[in-house]
């Protein structure tokens, strides 16, 4: 059976096929109706129902983090895990604030630390992309992020799901200075040229084509090497950015130093370089990380499934 085009899929209003996806737009609508504060602990206590319901996910979080954390009791790893999951119930709050929130978002607390890391290029003319990773806050801190620092968010499409992908990409739009499909190059070095930076996170698995095996939290995991490819296509200079929910329910938007010597011309060094930059960051907030994602799913022998055991671990 063949795979279906985007423009298979259906979009109109009437199709039963996009009833679910608007009605999870009404109820993110909703929740961004709450007052701000109500919403965030409505999120992580619906969160720590799914944490007994999302037996897969569950599973999955699981493997993750006892793969990248061995050196934790399995108490203490179940314990982070709960905590995932409370933080992943208040991301569905966070969405629906950073899509559809009124006024009320500009009264949420938020810092912003080394944005003269990037100022400082923009200033010299230099392009920049600024490297990140899923993070649970991420969609309310594109929101939260100041309009004086441009920026373009690059998304993957989500081609089964038209009209959700159409709500992402206009709040993105809304959020940010634009959006471009992470299959569109030409446009990301256009936005680069004209002196906008780019957002990217290249921390997920979108297969083995352009993606080579460097480790992450020591484990062997599929890197895309687009970090690479744009940086020394459209010369940009790289920056670590970061966004953390932190413990007084603020939350941080976070430049860091440049990059030196990236691209090094090794795409391998380049990946690892990236993925260590990223486990910096997840340690200091480990719960707030995607951990329901199979980051490690594809291996260099393809025999290979670090979620073998997966079936069985759903259990109880």
């Amino acid at each position: 059976m063949t795979k279906k085009k985007r423009s298979e899929y259906p979009n109109h209003p009437a199709h039963p096929a996009t009833w679910g996806q608007r009605l999870t737009l009404l109820v993110l609508w909703l929740l961004a109706r709450l007052p701000w504060r109500l919403g965030i602990r409505l999120g992580a206590a619906l969160g720590g129902c799914a944490y007994h319901l999302a037996r897969k996910r569950r599973a999955i979080a699981r493997r993750n983090l006892e793969l990248c954390f061995p050196e934790m009791s399995e108490q203490e790893r179940e314990r982070l895990a709960k905590e995932n999951f409370r933080a992943t119930g208040r991301a569905v709050v966070e969405t629906a604030l950073g899509w559809f929130g009124g006024p009320q978002v500009g009264r949420i607390p938020v810092e912003v630390r080394g944005e003269e890391h990037l100022q400082a290029l923009l200033k010299q003319g230099k392009p920049v992309i600024a490297m990140s990773g899923h993070f649970l806050s991420v969609e309310l801190c594109a929101r939260l992020l100041p309009n004086r620092i441009p920026m373009v968010a690059i998304y993957k499409p989500i081609r089964k799901k038209p009209v959700l992908d159409r709500a992402m990409r206009e709040a993105r739009q809304r959020n940010v200075d634009d959006a471009v499909s992470k299959d569109d190059i030409r446009g990301m070095l256009r936005a680069l040229k004209q002196g906008r930076s780019i957002w990217y996170a290249g921390d997920q698995d979108y297969g083995r084509k352009h993606s080579v095996f460097a480790p992450f939290f020591g484990v062997p995991a599929a890197t895309i090497t687009a970090l690479s490819r744009l940086s020394r296509m459209g010369k940009a200079n790289v920056i670590p950015l970061f966004f953390f929910r932190q413990p007084d329910g603020s939350y941080l938007i976070e430049f860091q130093e440049t990059l030196d010597g990236f691209p090094s011309g090794d795409d391998v060094a380049d990946a690892t370089r990236m993925n260590q930059v990223l486990e910096r960051a997840v340690e200091r907030y480990p719960e707030q990380y995607l951990w329901i994602h199979r980051r490690f799913k594809r291996q260099e022998d393809p025999r290979t499934n670090l979620y073998s055991h997966q079936r069985s671990s759903t259990k109880g």
